[in-house]
C-alpha cells in the first residue's frame, strides 16, 4: 500500500521535470504519447492552472486547463500513474484544478475524455453533446496556400 503522506499536490509550472512528464505520457497516456520536451515546455506555459502531483521526487499526476478566467475553462492532458490509480489522486487532482482561483468562479468548465466519462461523472461533470466540433490544424494546407500567393505574385511579376 503505497504512503498518502509523502504525496504533493502543486501548482508550481515551473518546478515540473518536463522529462519525467514526458515518461508520464508515454507510459500512461495513450493521447498524449511521443510529445516533445519543447512542445510540453510551450503547453505548460500557455496554461494556468497546471497542477502536478509528486510522490517524493517522483511525478505521478498531473493536469492543466486553459482559460479566460471567466466564462470558459478547459481541462486537458489529466494523468495519474498506473501504479497509483484506483487511490482517489485522480478525483483530487481534478477537484484542486475546479478549486483553484483561476477556475472556480468559471462559468463553464469543459473536460476532453476518450474512454473516461464515468470517472469524470462521478466529480460532477455531464455528457455534453452540443459542442463537439473540432478543427484537425494541418501545417501541409497553410504551406500550399502560402505558396499558391507567392506563385500568383511571383506571376505578376
Amino acid at each position: 500500500m503505497m504512503n498518502h503522506t509523502s504525496i504533493q499536490f502543486s501548482d508550481r509550472k515551473w518546478e515540473i521535470d518536463l522529462y519525467q512528464l514526458q515518461q508520464l505520457f508515454n507510459l500512461a497516456a495513450f493521447w498524449a504519447k511521443n510529445r516533445n520536451i519543447e512542445d510540453l515546455n510551450t503547453s505548460i506555459a500557455n496554461s494556468e492552472p497546471v497542477i502536478s502531483v509528486w510522490d517524493g521526487k517522483r511525478l505521478i499526476g498531473f493536469a492543466r486547463t486553459t482559460s479566460d478566467g471567466i466564462y470558459r475553462a478547459t481541462i486537458w492532458d489529466v494523468v495519474i500513474h498506473p501504479e497509483y490509480r484506483g487511490s482517489g489522486l485522480g478525483s483530487k487532482l481534478v477537484e484542486t484544478i475546479l478549486s483553484h482561483p483561476r477556475v472556480n468562479q468559471v462559468e463553464r468548465v469543459y473536460l476532453m475524455t476518450t474512454y473516461q466519462q464515468r470517472f469524470y461523472e462521478k466529480i460532477g461533470f455531464q455528457q455534453n453533446s452540443t459542442t463537439t466540433m473540432v478543427l484537425q490544424n494541418q501545417p501541409q494546407i497553410a504551406s500550399v496556400a502560402t505558396a499558391e500567393v507567392l506563385l500568383q505574385e511571383s506571376l505578376r511579376g
